[in-house]
């Protein structure tokens, strides 16, 4: 397995602040392998819909370099792997690729380039198709389904479909398409996916039903998604939290922090500093001493959901 080392630089929204975290490991002069799973999808007359597969965690990727025509547009942080790339021209044909990036600084070889063309633009379009009266999943297996849909209407015409998960989109299929496989997920898991219809002026339709499926157990051992080894300590006018985070098969960028049974706040963790193996995070509180928390944390999955729930650790706040 290669071996990398990060810079741990949290972000968050709230009264929260960083921590730092550094590793030190011998050089690392391997690059990842390229992206592979490379497509590109028309959402509008002026943007893309670019994705690709994830990379192995072994490879250590900590970021992604997307490339128009090898001309680079956009970085993502390793956990991101599509992306919208907008401000493009209708009518208009244009290639993609993608490398890989690790903390070391290696990048891979670009990846097989996928092509797309932009359709024409409709003047003053406002009107935002209808959204596809029926949806319907099957579970495939352990970790696949198959999602479809009735197809939509619009003044213009549709231009894409979106695949929804729990409020954040996981895939994008084309016009013509009724049908999409989901892969990557998790064995012996309940699942709700929503499917909105998209037209060249970027309008999206509501949300169609709600497909409801649950993947079957796997005979491999499920993976534990809930971080591992969760502390929390008191000091003066701060908690620090600690924990590993889970080994999900890809980089864990964001986690949701219960205080006293509510969700108060995610910690992100932005493009080139998702942490693996063990975490420290500080948070600054303002409550009177004595206060008495109990904490929970658990992680935002690949497939969009969240993980298992962490140990509780009761923490009582110091003056």
């Amino acid at each position: 397995m290669r071996r990398t080392a990060a810079l741990l630089a949290p972000c968050l929204g709230t009264v929260l602040a960083a921590a730092g975290l550094a590793a030190c490991a011998a050089a690392d002069t391997t690059p990842p392998a390229a992206p592979a799973g490379l497509t590109a999808q028309a959402g509008s007359a002026t943007s893309v819909h670019v994705m690709w597969r994830a990379a192995a965690a072994a490879d250590g990727v900590t970021n992604y370099q997307v490339f128009q025509s090898g001309r680079l547009v956009r970085e993502l942080p390793a956990d991101r792997t599509m992306v919208d790339v907008t401000g493009l021209t209708p009518q208009t044909s244009y290639t993609f690729t993608v490398r890989a990036r690790d903390a070391a600084g290696n990048t891979s070889a670009p990846s097989a380039a996928a092509s797309a063309t932009t359709p024409a633009a409709r003047a003053e379009d406002r009107q935002a198709p209808t959204a596809p009266a029926r949806t319907a999943a099957r579970a495939d297996g352990p970790r696949t389904v198959t999602l479809s849909w009735s197809p939509a209407t619009d003044d213009t015409g549709v231009t894409a479909y979106d695949v929804y998960q729990g409020g954040i989109r996981i895939h994008t299929a084309g016009p013509g398409e009724t049908s999409t496989t989901l892969a990557g997920l998790r064995p012996d898991t309940a699942y709700g996916f929503t499917v909105r219809a998209r037209d060249g002026a970027d309008n999206s339709s509501p949300d169609g039903p709600t497909a409801d499926v649950t993947t079957p157990p796997s005979s491999e051992q499920r993976p534990d998604t809930a971080p591992g080894g969760f502390t929390a300590t008191a000091s003066p006018g701060a908690v620090t939290l600690a924990w590993t985070a889970p080994d999900t098969g890809r980089p864990t960028s964001e986690y949701e922090l219960h205080v006293n049974g509510r969700p108060v706040t995610v910690i992100q963790f932005g493009a080139g500093a998702v942490p693996a193996g063990r975490v420290e995070h500080r948070l600054t509180v303002t409550e009177p001493a004595g206060t008495v928390w109990e904490l929970r944390l658990r992680a935002r999955l690949p497939d969009g959901t969240w993980g298992a729930f962490s140990e509780r650790q009761r923490v009582v706040l110091a003056p």
